[in-house]
């Protein structure tokens, strides 16, 4: 863009620059602004100003990004090696399994919007569940299911799919970091993180495979049992789920010690 001046930039039509600010990618924001904003033209200083707002956002995403991969370089730091974040999708609903997830990554890797999976939209899950497992160096995903929890209780079996999870990796992780709990009996360095899901790349990475993982069996299970609002609800206990429960009675993925007061 160095061909645009302070004698020219004033020949260019309003829509010519929108068009320009459009085609640049976002590394050339700051020198469209800085040659477009000798421009006294309110619409033009609006696309500067737009192209402006967008700076600021990719830095603070920048600095998030490099907020959550914290814990990651501390345990490198200590002289750790292979570090995995755990994390787990469904301890609450009443049908279906728990899901967990265990993701590997080489030091500060940056997955742009990766974040706690509560906190993303089904689609923006979706685009990183592919993301994610292309750029860990090691991921496994592990299941127990509703006889499981009802014969184990929720919290051993979201244990028993943890581990199954870590069971799964080729490489051995040496640290832990986990969704703030402590998995029994296993024999390297756990750091339980409250809120980890948000704190830690590799913990936010591990909820959404998690996540993601889950939701598209409860769409099977959608298909195989209609009537429970399964692709909407998940299995968490909506007016729509108890409806069909009423209406139909349980299903095979039902949690019976989630339903003990219903026959």
């Amino acid at each position: 863009m160095n061909q645009y001046n302070v004698d020219n930039i004033n020949k260019l039509k309003t829509k010519d620059i929108k068009t320009i600010s459009e085609k640049i990618n976002i590394v050339e924001y700051r020198e469209f602004i800085d040659i477009f904003k000798l421009d006294n033209r309110k619409s033009i200083q609006d696309i500067c100003n737009k192209l402006e707002k967008k700076l600021e956002k990719q830095s603070l995403e920048f600095k998030r990004l490099e907020k959550i991969n914290f814990y990651e370089n501390q345990a490198r730091n200590e002289g750790y090696i292979y570090i995995g974040g755990v994390d787990e999708a469904g301890r609450g609903p009443l049908a279906g399994p728990v899901v967990a997830a265990v993701v590997l990554f080489e030091r500060d890797t940056k997955i742009e919007g990766i974040n706690d999976s509560k906190k993303l939209s089904e689609a923006k899950r979706e685009e990183l569940f592919s993301i994610i497992k292309e750029k860990a160096i090691d991921y496994g995903i592990g299941i127990a299911d509703n006889l499981e929890i009802d014969r184990y209780n929720i919290l051993n079996a979201t244990y028993i799919a943890m581990k199954r999870a870590i069971s799964e990796l080729k490489l051995k992780p040496d640290c832990l970091l986990n969704d703030a709990v402590i998995i029994p009996e296993l024999h390297c360095k756990q750091i339980p993180i409250i809120k980890g899901d948000s704190k830690s790349i590799s913990i936010a990475a591990a909820s959404i495979l998690a996540k993601v993982t889950r939701d598209r069996m409860m769409y099977e299970y959608d298909k195989k049992f209609p009537g429970y609002g399964f692709s909407s609800n998940k299995g968490y206990g909506t007016a729509e789920h108890y409806k069909g429960i009423e209406k139909y009675g349980k299903t095979k993925i039902h949690r019976e010690s989630f339903l003990k007061n219903i026959k």
